[in-house]
């Protein structure tokens, strides 16, 4: 969608911008992200987080509280579980609705260094359709059956809860952010298998510290902090 052309020449208010089709998108890890056929929601929202890295941080957390909010409030139906998977995937019962990915001005791929004049965070919601075969199941609303919103719909939605978060967190921190994500997250207490770069952990997802790093007790009770990685149940 060209943020980093679009940032760089503007003053960043936060600022929405939408897409029918991507042609080049891309998830975490370099990973694709297709819109499909053109009828679900992509968008990425450009703004000055006017704060350092470590705190930014906090915003993938908003963000997936938000779209949970919000895909919450549009599928309407307390027999479907919305829940989250760390760090901010958006489930419905089990299979992956949504991806996020933030970037800032100052790396290009992620908030880990450097300053931050803007941050763009990009979203995709499978509305109409969803892909197939992907590591992780997926979902979407004409999947489960229900009414498929607009992408228009969608943004209203998503728009408001993240204004609302976003309030939250500027005015109180993290840790009303960190509250709500573990209110609504998959697989609490429970095993999980952590997938890294050079192998995988497996042991109980015990929640997240203060900085949002999931908190893994191993078998043998120790305890281990990972601030990157894929959740498996």
């Amino acid at each position: 969608m060209g943020e980093a052309a679009v940032a760089a020449t503007m003053a960043i208010a936060p600022t929405w911008i939408t897409a029918k089709r991507q042609t080049a998108g891309r998830g975490r890890q370099g990973r694709v992200w297709s819109t499909g056929q053109g009828q679900n929601f992509a968008g990425t929202l450009l703004l000055d987080p006017a704060c350092p890295p470590s705190q930014a941080a906090g915003l993938s957390f908003v963000t997936a509280v938000a779209v949970h909010d919000a895909v919450a409030q549009l599928i309407d139906d307390e027999a479907l579980s919305v829940q989250l998977k760390w760090p901010n995937d958006v489930l419905i019962n089990g299979a992956k609705i949504s991806g996020i990915l933030l970037e800032s001005a100052s790396s290009g791929t992620n908030i880990s260094s450097g300053n931050i004049p803007w941050l763009a965070i990009g979203i995709g919601i499978n509305l109409a359709e969803h892909p197939e075969g992907t590591p992780y199941p997926a979902t979407s609303f004409a999947a489960l059956g229900r009414s498929v919103p607009s992408p228009d719909e969608m943004l209203g939605a998503l728009a408001h809860a993240f204004d609302h978060w976003l309030g939250v967190w500027r005015d109180a921190g993290f840790a009303p952010i960190r509250d709500r994500w573990l209110a609504v997250a998959r697989g609490l207490h429970g095993p999980i298998r952590v997938r890294l770069p050079d192998g995988d952990l497996n042991g109980t997802f015990q929640g997240l510290d203060q900085d949002g790093a999931l908190v893994l007790v191993l078998d043998d009770g120790s305890t281990r902090q990972i601030t990157a990685g894929d959740v498996f149940f």
